[in-house]
């Protein structure tokens, strides 16, 4: 199937990303009008179980889902909040148990899910429904930055409420590491890096970078072709303008292939805190991690500057890789007015800034003031605003779950193999399998 959500790049400043039709057969509806009678109103919720299905089972993602559900009882008292979390983290093992739920007329009340290509699967199998009348009623463009609801909409109809927006494109490093390498700034490049690596090997740091399982392989590798390709030959690899066997890509998997020479050996189900607590530790001096990490290190009680730095991943200064997790009203939701409390609650300033406090990530919204969070945060607040923005790989923002997985599998096979030139024929594959 060809991808559907074409990642377009902003080239001088965020602009507005157009997405293909999708071809669902739901009847459009204005994303302007008046929220629709199906909207519940009544005071304290619609009532009964709300199941809702994520794969936030730990850590700060948990902390976060905490701090929506205990939101969710006080302003909904009505509804009872059943949480149907299922561990792994980028969703790895919920995404097969969820399309199993899907497939078998099984869904629950609504469930977690990227913004982006990642969607297009479920609304081409026309297992989730508009919301239009939720995006609406919570305030529409007037609170959600245009980009990203374009990033949302399909022939006219949005199919989730976004919850928050991350970066994919962050370096998380050990303070003490580094001085003790004697590296006192930031790389400019992949190949600048590569050196600093060489730097806090012979300081007597053995596995310079960490690493996890497969999904944070994958996006390591996406950090390292924004970085080679530059952010439009980058978004071109998703609608078909740049090769994915082209010069810059081979040079790409050449630099991911070197940069796994420095990192740990990971088992494929290794979940990301795992290789964030290396760098806590000291036992590495970087990690590419979502901002979700943030949370990692103020739970350990690090201190900014101090203990841990970031910045992005070299070669990247201007550049945003986004993700964003949303919630859907699945066709068939036993209890859609209890979905609908639900996704208001999320989609909602209160609710966003609850949520984004405890997991690290910065609000969907425009109106929660940036003064509220910590230092980290009203950086990719303001960088979210200035920056390129481009679609991560491996958070579904660039692909559909099939050309993820077939890419997934391309990492899990070339972490045994180390064979560049065959990632590169394997990625070539799956391109043409999924742009058709």
């Amino acid at each position: 199937m060809r991808n559907r959500f074409v990642a377009t790049v902003a080239v001088a400043s965020v602009a507005a990303l157009g997405l293909a039709a999708c071809g669902s057969s739901n009847t459009p509806t204005e994303p302007g009008a008046a929220p629709n009678t199906s909207l519940a109103t009544t005071a304290g919720g619609a009532g009964g179980e709300v199941g809702v299905f994520t794969w936030w089972a730990a850590g700060s993602e948990k902390a976060g889902l905490d701090a929506l559900e205990k939101l969710f009882k006080e302003k909904y008292p009505n509804d009872t909040f059943v949480n149907l979390a299922v561990a792994g983290g980028a969703g790895s093992n919920a995404k097969a148990k969820l399309a199993s739920d899907l497939q078998n007329n099984q869904p629950p009340d609504s469930f977690q899910g990227h913004a982006g290509a990642e969607l297009a699967d479920y609304i081409d199998n026309e297992q989730i429904l508009p919301v239009n009348d939720v995006i609406t009623a919570l305030g529409g463009e007037s609170v959600f930055p245009k980009n990203l609801l374009d990033r949302l909409t399909v022939d006219g109809n949005i199919y989730s409420v976004p919850s928050n927006i991350h970066r994919a494109n962050v370096v998380w490093a050990n303070t003490a590491v580094l001085k003790k390498a004697g590296i006192n700034a930031v790389p400019k490049d992949i190949k600048a890096w590569m050196a600093d690596m060489d730097k806090v090997k012979a300081s007597g740091v053995a596995t310079p970078l960490s690493v996890a399982g497969s999904w944070t392989q994958l996006q390591l590798f996406e950090t390292v072709l924004i970085s080679d390709l530059g952010p439009e030959k980058y978004g071109g690899l998703f609608d078909g303008k740049t090769a994915w066997d082209s010069p810059e890509v081979k040079t790409a998997a050449a630099d991911y292939k070197k940069l796994l020479t420095y990192a740990n050996t990971a088992s494929d189900g290794d979940d990301w805190p795992v290789a964030t607590d290396m760098v806590i530790d000291g036992k590495a001096a970087y990690n590419v991690m979502g901002d979700w990490a943030v949370a990692e290190f103020a739970a350990k009680g690090k201190k900014e500057q101090t203990d841990y730095q970031y910045f992005p991943v070299p070669g990247q200064d201007g550049v945003f890789d986004f993700l964003a997790d949303s919630f859907t009203l699945p066709k068939g939701a036993k209890n859609p007015g209890g979905t609908k409390d639900w996704l208001m609650l999320i989609g909602s300033a209160e609710g966003q800034k609850a949520f984004n406090l405890a997991k690290g990530s910065i609000p969907a919204r425009t109106d929660v003031p940036a003064s509220d969070f910590p230092p980290y945060q009203q950086s990719a607040m303001e960088a979210f605003k200035s920056n390129t923005i481009v679609s991560s790989i491996a958070h579904g923002a660039a692909v559909s779950l099939a050309w993820n997985a077939d890419m997934t599998t391309a990492i899990s096979k070339f972490y045994t193999t180390k064979d560049d030139a065959t990632l590169v024929t394997d990625l070539v594959a799956a391109a043409k399998k999924n742009l058709g």
